[in-house]
């Protein structure tokens, strides 16, 4: 009985010291494809909490993942102005993995590496 007792314990030892450090490694940048709705070129400043940058469009760009939504200031080769932003968005899959551990997803709210943006994103131009 004495071992039966022990095993358990030790079986519950061991799977929370495997499963109490888990997070989801992700890179720390994330591509977006951007361009303008009336198809011309231009450039962009694009900016969150993390990165700032200054941007050709059209074209794929790193940006770096942050909680806070991706502002751009862009101005076309005709000269016209656009200005808004890109929302941060939770990786569904990566959070319902970390609940399932005991880590919580800490580490990644932490960094910013559950957060991403849209892959392909069209800047409104009137």
């Amino acid at each position: 009985m004495f071992n039966f007792v022990m095993n358990k314990i030790l079986s519950i030892i061991l799977a929370l010291m495997l499963t109490s450090c888990a997070t989801i490694v992700n890179d720390a940048n994330v591509p977006v494809a951007l361009s303008f709705s009336n198809g011309e070129k231009g450039t962009c400043q694009l900016s969150n909490k993390r990165i700032s940058i200054q941007a050709n469009i059209p074209g794929t760009h790193m940006i770096r993942r942050s909680d806070d939504a991706l502002k751009f200031d862009c101005e076309t080769s005709s000269g016209k102005k656009a200005f808004g932003s890109i929302p941060s968005e939770m990786e569904g899959g990566k959070l319902g993995a970390s609940v399932v551990f005991f880590d919580l997803g800490i580490t990644d709210s932490i960094t910013d590496k559950h957060r991403t943006y849209t892959p392909n994103y069209v800047i409104p131009v009137q």
